[in-house]
């Protein structure tokens, strides 16, 4: 079979899977990863960078390798095998309709009026303290995460497979959810989480970009989009949520940033899109609309790039 490309079939198959039937609600393959994770973080553990860099790379080293094994397997089968380990790898990784499910669900329960509620669901979204936000303080939170997990949930993974295949996509998984584990600045993870951190700042970078690219492009204020991006994103303390979030806050016309409270501990972060206005809950619908848009149209250009890279590869 010349010229079939066993990855780009599969990564179309597991996206569509995702699209169906969301992530699994028992034995989710990153759960199992991140409880493995967790698992090893305990005898490796100390405080300082060096150990957490070995753990970091022993993670990700052992799940890149533990798929390209199955890859290489499959290949030796036939070349519908190997798309099959990429669809498992592509539905596995990719998250945009849980997102989009739970975004949806909190905006359901917040035009109901029942704050409260709402306040509980939100660490299924996000790490955020819920407890002192109001209906619209929600609304603004649920619409940053919808911004940041595109890049982190799709578009980066997508830009990945691209890259390396189905390792490549289990490998940026791997980086972002540890990155979520031990990356942030708590006593215990401030050294030990350095490499996780900064690995997934690099991992991210790509598909932050593209992200807010084409939020820009398909947004309904794309020169809010431009203007929000150049003007704010740089003051944001994360290289990758800065340029999504701010192209998210501009094309959707609204303000985003600000004072919140993480991890235990409050954050003053920048204002992204100064002119806009706060978030209200049905601005939920609108964000989760340009991330499917986003998403969609990442899927087209990774696979047209990587057709473009192997036909260029093939004629040298």
């Amino acid at each position: 079979m010349r010229g079939f490309d066993a990855h780009a079939l599969g990564t179309v198959a597991g996206f569509a899977a995702d699209l169906l039937t969301g992530d699994p609600e028992r034995a989710h393959p990153v759960a199992v990863f991140g409880r493995a994770a967790a698992a090893l973080e305990r005898p490796m553990w100390r405080a300082n960078r060096a150990a957490g860099a070995a753990y970091t790379t022993l993670c990700v080293a052992a799940t890149a390798g533990a798929v390209a094994a199955m890859t290489h397997a499959a290949r030796r089968q036939a070349p519908g095998c190997a798309a099959g380990v990429s669809a498992l790898v592509t539905w596995a990784t990719l998250g945009g309709t849980s997102l989009a499910q739970e975004a949806r669900a909190l905006a359901a329960v917040l035009e109901s009026g029942d704050v409260a509620v709402a306040r509980r669901r939100l660490p299924q979204l996000c790490g955020r303290d819920p407890k002192s936000l109001d209906a619209d303080g929600l609304a603004r939170a649920v619409v940053e995460s919808v911004a940041e997990n595109t890049s982190d949930a799709v578009v980066g993974a997508l830009v990945w497979g691209a890259i390396a295949g189905a390792p490549g996509m289990a490998a940026f998984r791997a980086v972002n959810t540890l990155d979520a584990m031990v990356g942030h600045r708590s006593p215990r993870h401030l050294r030990f989480g350095w490499a996780a951190a900064r690995l997934d700042d690099l991992a991210g970078r790509p598909g932050a970009r593209l992200t807010a690219l084409l939020a820009t492009l398909t947004g309904p204020a794309p020169r809010g989009a431009v203007a929000a991006w150049r003007a704010d994103a740089a003051a944001h303390p994360s290289p990758n949520a800065g340029p999504v979030e701010a192209a998210f806050a501009g094309a959707l016309g609204v303000r985003l940033g600000g004072t919140l409270s993480y991890a235990g501990r409050v954050e003053h972060r920048p204002v992204l899109n100064r002119g806009g206005r706060a978030p209200v809950p049905g601005d939920i619908e609108r964000a989760v609309r340009l991330s499917r848009r986003v998403c969609v149209l990442a899927l087209a250009v990774t696979l047209a790039g990587r057709a473009a890279f192997h036909g260029k590869g093939k004629t040298r």
